[in-house]
């Protein structure tokens, strides 16, 4: 139970990147993120990016990839420099018993070259994904942010309402928690198996960027993580590019009609300001009356308040939120 007990959420920006470039690659594309995929597309066709070192490792006909690309955060928010500074310290032993788990004792060239030299190959690598980070991710992490970090205040609730039972049956479709253990019940594969916890216990982490499904890590180079995804994916690319419904601005105002339509998925005062061409002040205002006409709510994560609407706002706007499995 020392494992259960040292379960924790992290956030990850390598984790977006890794899994926004497989889904590019067409690794178990998730439908909800089209229009980022649609995007991302177009501005690599436009200039693209050497992932020479990275795709192959990343993107083949493998079930599973190098568990160490996506280390576990040290801590629940962490930048993409932390990430990638772990990533680097993956020691040599760690990262040729892991592309042998992968690619077995035949190495194909990307996986032969690193493991040749790990050190080099894992500086080119972290390169190569802050490259990619910087061209994909970055113009969009303060709305992924956002969602990821009201997915951790909604499971923490969980968490603390109901323990590990009320957590792990919300989590996602194939999860469960049965006698003690954590049980995934594969439906691609038809196969079922109890997820190992430790050492260190499981690492949460809500992902956007990527399948419908659970991806899961055990514990080698990087405690175990459970990677799934998060609650309000559907709305985050669609909150806002919609003028919101005329009965709606005739009831609450268009800027406040504005507000609303565009907290279908998360954000912080500075980024509604930023979206909406108002002044932040403006926005808190606004938000005050929203806020005491239960129509939006607001939750502290660290230093940023996240503000969402509520289902009496969802209502209000007309199209309810649409929340991932």
């Amino acid at each position: 139970m020392s494992e259960l007990a040292a379960t924790r959420f992290a956030i990850s920006p390598l984790s977006e990147t890794v899994s926004g470039l497989q889904q590019l690659g067409g690794l178990d594309r998730n439908p909800l993120n089209l229009r980022w995929l649609r995007w991302a597309t177009d501005e690599l066709a436009r200039r693209p990016i050497d992932l020479s070192r990275t795709l192959p490792l990343i993107v083949n006909d493998r079930p599973s990839w190098p568990e160490f690309l996506v280390p576990a955060p040290l801590d629940a928010g962490s930048s993409i420099d932390d990430d990638l500074t772990a990533l680097r310290k993956t020691t040599a032993h760690q990262v040729r018993a892991s592309l042998q788990r992968v690619f077995g004792a035949e190495l194909p060239d990307a996986a032969a070259t690193l493991a040749a030299q790990p050190a080099e190959g894992l500086q080119a690598i972290a390169a190569e994904l802050r490259h990619a980070y910087d061209r994909l991710i970055a113009p969009y992490w303060a709305r992924i942010r956002a969602v990821l970090d009201a997915d951790v205040i909604y499971r923490a609730k969980q968490l603390a309402a109901g323990g590990a039972v009320k957590l792990f049956a919300d989590l996602h479709p194939d999860l469960r928690w049965c006698d003690g253990r954590l049980v995934l019940e594969e439906k691609r594969w038809r196969t079922e198996r109890v997820v190992n916890r430790g050492p260190g216990g499981l690492v949460l982490m809500p992902v956007v960027l990527g399948p419908p499904h659970v991806m899961i890590k055990k514990s080698t180079s990087t405690q175990t993580t459970v990677r799934y995804p998060a609650r309000g994916i559907g709305a985050l690319w669609t909150a806002g590019t919609q003028p919101p419904a005329g009965s709606t601005v005739r009831l609450l105002g268009r800027v406040r009609a504005e507000l609303l339509e565009a907290l279908r998925s998360p954000a912080t005062t500075t980024d509604l300001a930023r979206a909406l061409g108002v002044t932040p002040s403006a926005v808190s205002q606004h938000l005050g009356v929203l806020r005491d006409s239960g129509l939006v709510a607001r939750e502290r994560c660290g230093r940023n308040v996240l503000y969402m609407t509520t289902a009496l706002g969802a209502f209000v706007c007309g199209t309810p939120i649409h929340r991932s499995p």
